[in-house]
């Protein structure tokens, strides 16, 4: 028997993941930052000074895409690239103060918006989620 559109999880995944970005985007709005951007910002305010490869390796995006949203948030004013000494072809990507200044207000927004994400499910529920979306990536991983 053939599946119904709305039977596919992947769907019901992709919609989920549209709903989610719809949401944050209209937050980030005010602040000039994409979604995918603040992905970026995110990691560098946990810890700041990562290569633009490392941060492509953390958010499994290719390193073109990453270069380019770096290049944007730079423009911006949010961070600035800096050449490692001993290896001219790698930058290093540093918070600037705007940047910094930035992440108090970011950081709130987000945190809302995991907490309203999160509402009514256990943490056994999202290790579920967790475990269950993991299982699903392996597959596909498996399977290229």
């Amino acid at each position: 028997m053939r599946l119904n559109f709305y039977d596919y999880i992947s769907i019901f995944i992709h919609q989920t993941d549209l709903t989610l970005t719809n949401y944050i985007k209209s937050k980030l709005a005010p602040f000039n930052l994409a979604p995918e951007q603040n992905l970026i910002m995110m990691l560098l305010w946990e810890k700041d000074g990562l290569t633009q490869n490392e941060i492509a390796e953390k958010l499994k995006k290719d390193k073109t895409n990453i270069a380019r949203m770096v290049f944007n948030l730079e423009q911006k004013g949010f961070i600035r690239r800096q050449c490692r000494e001993n290896d001219r072809r790698s930058l290093k990507v540093y918070l600037t103060e705007e940047g910094e200044n930035l992440g108090h207000s970011i950081t709130k927004i987000t945190e809302e918006f995991n907490s309203l994400v999160c509402k009514g499910i256990t943490e056994e529920e999202l290790k579920d989620v967790r475990r269950i979306l993991g299982k699903m990536c392996k597959n596909v991983h498996e399977d290229s």
